[in-house]
């Protein structure tokens, strides 16, 4: 028997064992919990603080930079929904108020 036809043997019998397909069926399954869970937790952090910003009427450059860069940007990059993107809107409406000097 050749090398080539070796290498066709192996990669035929990983392809062809019930394991493989269930580990690889599991592993995208997981990744997918894990996915909607990191979205999930992405969606209420952006809602408590979006009302919290509206609420308060203003924003800090600070927090307007940092719900855009750990927030919003990817959690839309995730492929977050429309509630998301209309709370940014609303925050991106807010006035900018300058760090208290400390």
């Amino acid at each position: 028997m050749d090398t080539q036809a070796i290498i066709l043997a192996i990669i035929g019998g990983v392809f062809a064992s019930q394991g493989f397909w269930t580990w690889l069926i599991n592993r995208n399954s997981n990744k997918s919990a894990k996915s909607r869970l990191i979205m999930g937790l992405g969606y209420a952090e952006i809602c408590r603080r979006a009302a919290i910003y509206i609420a308060q009427g203003e924003v800090t450059t600070d927090e307007y930079q940092d719900f855009v860069k750990y927030l919003y940007t990817p959690y839309h990059d995730m492929g977050g929904n429309g509630t998301a993107e209309r709370l940014m809107k609303e925050v991106e409406k807010l006035p900018l108020r300058k760090e208290d000097a400390k």
